[in-house]
């Protein structure tokens, strides 16, 4: 519960794409210094595990997590190297046998009423919801809610400065997830960081 409490009080998930492993440091602080203190690094790159081991190590207080993350072999990988959470675009089962067995939060991406059920029947209180506008966002969500009033929502794609407070404003979404704070260098990335974080706290 620790954990998702820090989640919910970050409100902002950034989904972190890290090409070269030596962005890792400048990209994370970047984060950090902009009040974002959580990332959510993809497993779409070949350095992904070794940014997430480095991350741990520089940024003991931040919140790390894995991305994209679609087998067990992902997930074990992520957790050996420190992550804190796994995030997939869809749901695995094999994902979630690790990550209960290894006792990791899981946010499998789940958009239908057939895959959230599944989510439930691994134990699973949240899910992420992506890509978010793709599949009829934040309306989409509240009647998912209204039919699962337990499950809590990530929403993630389609996510930006200028809707992320409506989705915020429903009780049922504990963060959304977002890159568009992610782009440019890692002063830009802090600036744009910190914009979104005094609208979402203000």
């Amino acid at each position: 519960m620790e954990l998702l409490d820090r989640v919910k009080s970050c409100k902002i998930v950034p989904v972190v794409v890290l090409k070269e492993l030596s962005d890792t440091e400048p990209t994370l602080r970047a984060l950090c210094d902009g009040g974002l203190p959580i990332a959510e690094i993809t497993f779409r790159t070949s350095c992904a595990a070794d940014a997430i081991r480095l991350g741990c190590e520089k940024f003991p207080d931040m919140l790390i997590g894995a991305g994209t993350v679609i087998n067990a072999e992902q997930a074990n990988r992520a957790i050996d190297c420190g992550a804190k959470f796994i995030v997939g675009p869809g749901f695995a089962a094999e994902v979630a046998e690790v990550c209960r067995m290894r006792k990791v939060l899981y946010l499998p991406g789940c958009v239908t009423p057939t895959e959230i059920i599944t989510a439930i029947s691994y134990g699973i209180e949240i899910v992420k919801f992506f890509p978010c506008s793709n599949y009829g966002g934040l309306g989409t969500i509240k009647a998912l809610a209204a039919a699962f009033p337990a499950m809590k929502f990530l929403p993630t794609g389609g996510i930006s400065e200028d809707n992320v407070l409506e989705y915020l404003a429903f009780d049922k979404i504990i963060a959304c997830g977002g890159s568009w704070m992610m782009k440019g260098t890692p002063d830009e990335i802090r600036e744009k960081t910190a914009r979104a974080m005094a609208k979402v706290n203000g």
